[in-house]
């Protein structure tokens, strides 16, 4: 049975949004699917185990934080 999270990720403005999401795009790549909706991240993770799927968002959480930190 697969798991599946969904991350919104709320965000400054648009631009922010579009910064963020495609400095994680390449990392992210056969692991979270993402889609931008105004200044709003939704990244979706799948995996077979919850402890994959977690090690996945932890993961991605990690990175997200670098970025943000990044931009400021």
């Amino acid at each position: 049975m697969k798991s599946t999270c969904t991350l919104e990720i709320e965000l400054s403005n648009n631009e922010t949004a579009n910064n963020i999401a495609k400095a994680l795009e390449l990392d992210n790549a056969g692991y979270i699917e993402t889609r931008i909706e105004g200044c709003t991240i939704f990244a979706t993770a799948q995996a077979e185990d919850i402890m994959t799927l977690r090690n996945t968002i932890d993961d991605y959480l990690a990175c997200l934080t670098v970025a943000q930190k990044s931009l400021l």
